[in-house]
């Protein structure tokens, strides 16, 4: 493998998903193609900007959207900063490269109302996989957790004396958040339930497969998508709007931005901001009972 070496700092070093790089390995190994093909170079790492960006040229004239190719050259981007902190480079040829513009994707988050409906929906769940989908949904609606980070969540991670949870994020940061009683009340049944499993494989692990193996993002995905089709007409239905809708919640609630951050396990405010256009709901009430010239 010609980025084995890239690959297992992505593993160990940055601690991202399967998935993730999955996709970085895809993206370099088709940048690599494009320039070992056309042009008559011996290695990736002299590869000059002019090719990067005749591969961005002929990326646009696939038709391939501008997010899709700024994707594609990030991966790049990390490839080279990663030679040039081994010192396998001495300068990054995207050092000045500009991401072509695209336009904001609004990301809209489930109604409470949804949420709710849901939630009702899942009120009696019964046997292992009833109860275990239960708790997936609750703890994506009351911790805002990311997809990877509630499958990597370990059975000693769950404090019910403390009524809290441990989750780990992005690069190891580790952070606790407040359980809700409701949502303790559904990982007692859940870990009375799990504990009748015939055979336990993957016993670390907090939720796992009928089968006794921990679960994986791909089913995480399919469940949250199934029981949000039977509330909501939305075209994205996935674990990132529950959390998306876990913040929006809660800002529309009057929650202050910067706890908001820290449930989250944002690194910096500006990623939390992107949640507070959906508040100007709340924004509108309040103008409404509150502006002199409102005549109501």
């Amino acid at each position: 493998m010609p980025f084995s070496e890239f690959s297992n700092y992505l593993t160990l070093e940055k601690n991202y998903s399967k998935h993730t790089i999955m996709a970085y390995l895809k993206d370099l190994e088709s940048f690599a193609e494009f320039a070992f093909e056309g042009y008559e170079v011996r290695s990736i790492k002299e590869i000059p900007y002019a090719i990067i960006r005749s591969w961005v040229v002929s990326l646009v004239n696939e038709g391939i959207s501008n997010r899709s190719i700024n994707r594609k050259v990030s991966s790049l981007k990390s490839y080279y900063k990663f030679l040039l902190k081994t010192k396998q480079i001495e300068a990054n040829p995207l050092a000045k490269h500009k991401a072509l513009k695209t336009s904001k994707k609004i990301q809209v988050p489930f109604s409470e109302k949804e949420i709710a409906d849901v939630l009702e929906l899942l009120k009696e769940a019964e046997g292992f996989e009833g109860i275990r989908n239960k708790l997936i949904v609750e703890l994506f609606y009351s911790t805002g957790m990311r997809r990877a980070e509630l499958v990597n969540l370990k059975y000693s991670d769950v404090s019910l004396t403390q009524s809290t949870l441990k989750v780990l994020g992005k690069r190891n940061k580790e952070r606790l958040i407040p359980l809700l009683p409701s949502v303790l009340s559904t990982i007692e049944s859940y870990m009375a339930a799990r504990n009748e499993l015939e055979m336990i494989r993957d016993e670390d692990y907090l939720l796992l497969s009928k089968k006794g193996v921990k679960i994986y993002e791909t089913l995480v995905y399919r469940i949250i998508n199934s029981y949000f089709s039977l509330a909501s007409e939305k075209v994205k239905k996935s674990p990132h709007i529950l959390r998306h809708s876990f913040a929006t919640h809660l800002l529309n609630e009057g929650a202050d931005l910067n706890a908001v951050k820290e449930l989250l396990g944002h690194s910096s405010l500006a990623s939390t901001q992107v949640y507070t256009h959906n508040s100007i709901a709340q924004l509108k009430e309040v103008y409404r009972n509150s502006h002199p010239r409102n005549t109501k």
